[in-house]
């Protein structure tokens, strides 16, 4: 093997397994389960230090998560114009597929805004060729499983989005 692959093979060994998952996956659904398990990673470094962001704003926070997020793998950019500007853009680099999610974050500011938020990025940021996006809430209250509790009774009623049948868990908590 040639010292240039076996730099490269070195290089794939010390990337995190959650960064490995991305690059290797084949369909679309190993993707996105291995971007939950990705984004899981970054969340968990944000909840980490949140005492350090609480008087942060959306902004702040979401550029503090791309950094978290941005490898030489994968290209985490904001406000990356599509049909609007997008908070956080993933696109995995030199991928022979499009994998390219949009994500919209918000501050949490109850169940309105956050289906608000879903509304920007399914009406108005999506074209279609992105896999599955997502919605991120940055929460600065207490008892965050009661909030997204009535959040998901509050999409099942209204059926926000044009919601079809009822909210699903998530592995992402």
């Amino acid at each position: 093997m040639s010292n240039r692959n076996n730099s490269a093979a070195r290089y794939f060994e010390n990337l995190s397994v959650q960064t490995k998952d991305l690059i290797v996956a084949e369909t679309d659904a190993e993707f996105d389960k291995a971007f939950d398990n990705w984004l899981e990673v970054a969340i968990s470094r944000l909840e980490s230090s949140s005492k350090e962001f609480k008087d942060l704003g959306e902004d702040a926070i979401s550029s503090i998560l791309a950094g978290y997020l941005s490898t030489g793998e994968v290209s985490v950019t904001r406000e990356t114009h599509s049909n609007g500007h997008v908070d956080l853009t993933v696109k995995l680099v030199n991928s022979p597929t499009n994998r390219t999610k949009l994500g919209e974050a918000k501050i949490w500011s109850g169940p309105s805004y956050h289906t608000k938020g879903l509304g920007q990025l399914l009406n108005r940021y999506t074209t279609g060729r992105e896999c599955r996006g997502f919605v991120i809430s940055y929460v600065k209250l207490q008892d965050i499983k009661a909030l997204f509790e009535k959040l998901r009774q509050y999409i099942d009623n209204e059926k926000s989005c044009n919601l079809q049948g009822i909210c699903k868990d998530h592995n992402i908590r």
